[in-house]
């Protein structure tokens, strides 16, 4: 499995970046995503149905079906549950926890910000980007509408984990 991480300001384009990316990779690979949600925002059933109920209520919830399972769980998982969870995926891709050490791919769109740049491994960017020359030398520079060539980078830089 390869593991790497996506940061970025908020509407950065992270998320359609890591969306371009998944449908290069799939059918051809099992990809799997991580998002994390810092201000408790995400909802993922829908109000009145039996598994949110039982979410609303405290249980930790899974909902299996022949084709998927969706699973909510009341409290945070450790990364190394999840990366077990997903041992046999060719792909993790994880959306945010900069504080996680895990290559990482910055996001940006107008302009980087500098708080950025200490833990971040490559910048995923457009020429619109006004202030590149911040970045210090020998940082990788992406093109954020090429996700062939950021998978090339990925597959070159992601944490490697055996099954």
């Amino acid at each position: 499995m390869k593991i790497v991480a996506f940061t970025g300001k908020s509407n950065s384009g992270k998320t359609t970046l890591i969306e371009k990316i998944i449908k290069v990779l799939h059918p051809s690979y099992c990809v799997a995503a991580i998002k994390h949600d810092p201000k408790n925002k995400a909802q993922i059933d829908t109000e009145g149905k039996d598994s949110y109920k039982f979410f609303q209520a405290g249980a930790d919830v899974v909902i299996a079906s022949a084709n998927k399972t969706t699973m909510m769980f009341q409290d945070a998982l450790d990364m190394e549950f999840l990366y077990k969870m997903f041992y046999k995926k060719d792909y993790v891709f994880i959306e945010g926890l900069k504080e996680l050490e895990l290559p990482r791919i910055c996001v940006v769109r107008d302009e980087i910000d500098e708080k950025y740049i200490p833990y971040s491994d490559a910048f995923a960017l457009d020429m619109s980007v006004k202030n590149i020359s911040i970045l210090p030398s020998g940082v990788c520079v992406l093109d954020v509408n090429n996700p062939k060539e950021i998978i090339e980078w990925i597959d070159k830089n992601a944490r490697k984990i055996n099954g």
